[in-house]
Formats: structure tokens, C-alpha cells, sequence
């Protein structure tokens, strides 16, 4: 007896409806006569049975979800709560905080500027009402933009003491010591 061997595997394409060419053709091209015809009317079979077979996976998964669902629960049968945030939800900034991200927040609470992040306060820039530029040591350089649109700068050297001008457009500033935070 000779053994049987069908001309087209399951996953060829000519098995699943598609052609020669790869293509959807809607239809399945008929096998030639003295050809059997296995292959090609057992495909709908065939996808009955993945998609069976997908489905109960998914319900499987569902399920095992409802399942630690109900683990989640407390003894009266309340929900737990996992989260950081104090009412439940998503925590805010100042929960999150920490080191020296939250020392700053703290600081900018009470209205404190302790590390110069925030812009300085403007100032007329003459002698009675220079810029002041807060400095930890006896001396600091400080960047002049001396006309609004000018897209050059002017550094020079402020010491400790007097107000200082500006070499090029005159303006006051005035070094002010200040202490770091920690």
C-alpha cells in the first residue's frame, strides 16, 4: 500500500483559501480529480476549533482576574486600598516628595527662595535701588543683558560691599550675602 501524502500542508496557502498568490480569494479552488479533498474540508473545522480554543483561554483569564479580585477584599467585604495618597487616588506632589525636592516645596510654602530657583526680584537698577544678587562667598559673576532685544551679554565680577555698574549700559547691582539651607 502506498502511503498517503496530501499535495498541501494545513498552513500552505492554497489550504487556508488564499491562492497561489497570497491573496483572499473568497472562494477554495476545487481539488482536481483522483485528488482528495481531505485537507480542504476540514479547514472550517479547524477554525472552530483555535477559536474554541482562544475563548476558553480568555474566560480562563478572566476568571483567575475575578479571582484575585475577590482575594483583594477585606474580611467586611470593602475593597483594600494599595495607594500612597492620603484620600485614595493618586498622590500629589507633596506626598510624593522626597530629600531635596521636598525641602525646596517646604521652603516655597513658607515663601522662602533657599537654592535662587526662583527669578530675582526686579529692581530699578539705579544707586538708591540697585539689582541685589544673592552670593554664598565674597564675590560672584553676573551676566548684564543690558537692552531687552540684545542677544549679547556683558559679564563682569560683583564684589562685596558698594553697589556696582555695569560696564556698558550703567545699572546698579549690589552683592547680598546669604546662608544655603542645610
Amino acid at each position: 500500500m502506498r502511503n498517503f501524502r496530501p499535495r498541501h500542508s494545513l498552513g500552505s496557502a492554497r489550504a487556508r483559501g488564499l491562492g497561489g498568490s497570497g491573496k483572499l480569494t473568497g472562494r477554495r479552488k476545487k481539488p482536481a480529480p483522483g485528488r482528495p479533498a481531505c485537507l480542504c474540508s476540514l479547514f472550517p473545522e479547524v477554525l472552530l476549533l483555535v477559536a474554541d480554543a482562544m475563548a476558553s483561554r480568555l474566560l480562563r483569564g478572566a476568571g483567575t482576574l475575578a479571582a484575585q479580585a475577590l482575594r483583594a477584599r477585606g474580611p467586611s467585604g470593602a475593597a483594600a486600598v494599595r495607594s500612597m495618597a492620603s484620600g485614595g487616588g493618586v498622590p500629589t506632589d507633596e506626598e510624593q516628595a522626597t530629600g531635596l525636592e521636598r525641602e525646596i516645596m517646604l521652603a516655597a510654602k513658607k515663601g522662602l527662595d533657599p537654592y535662587n530657583i526662583l527669578a530675582p526680584k526686579g529692581a530699578s537698577g539705579t544707586r538708591e535701588d540697585p539689582n541685589l544678587v544673592p552670593s554664598i562667598s565674597n564675590k560672584r559673576i553676573v551676566g548684564c543683558i543690558c537692552e531687552e532685544d540684545n542677544t549679547s551679554v556683558v559679564w563682569f565680577w560683583l564684589h562685596k560691599g558698594e553697589a556696582q555698574r555695569c560696564p556698558r549700559c550703567g545699572a546698579h547691582y549690589k552683592l547680598v550675602p546669604q546662608q544655603l539651607a542645610h
